[in-house]
């Protein structure tokens, strides 16, 4: 499935600048750099979680994926005016795929068989 893969893909991103922020911790701004990896940390936990059970067909994984896509589309589109158009196209093109893929008919019956009785 392509969706879990990127957003596997976007949950290794995310624990990549977890630890890129504790490799960075300065005593100037410690409090705001144990916060900021704990964060991280976590939404690549989650953000991976909910792909491996997208992968595994969880229907519930969809609703928490859409939402870090409708949040990484308002994070390309405050991007767009950085020194590279390649991060906002990258982060948008990223989101678009896996809600397309995520609402797709074929992927939706995937979905809907965990719920039906057997």
């Amino acid at each position: 499935m392509v969706a879990a893969s990127l957003a596997a893909l976007e949950a290794f991103g995310l624990l990549v600048l977890g630890v890129l922020e504790v490799a960075n911790l300065r005593a100037a701004r410690l409090t705001m750099g144990v916060t900021t990896s704990i964060f991280f940390l976590a939404a690549a936990g989650g953000l991976a979680w909910c792909a491996w059970s997208l992968w595994k067909a969880r229907r519930w994984a969809r609703g928490p994926v859409v939402m870090v896509q409708l949040i990484q589309l308002g994070l390309a589109w405050n991007f767009r005016d950085v020194w590279s158009v390649l991060l906002p196209v990258a982060l948008a093109l990223a989101a678009l795929l896996v809600i397309a893929g995520l609402l797709h008919p074929a992927t939706t019956r995937v979905l809907e068989e965990d719920a039906r009785p057997a």
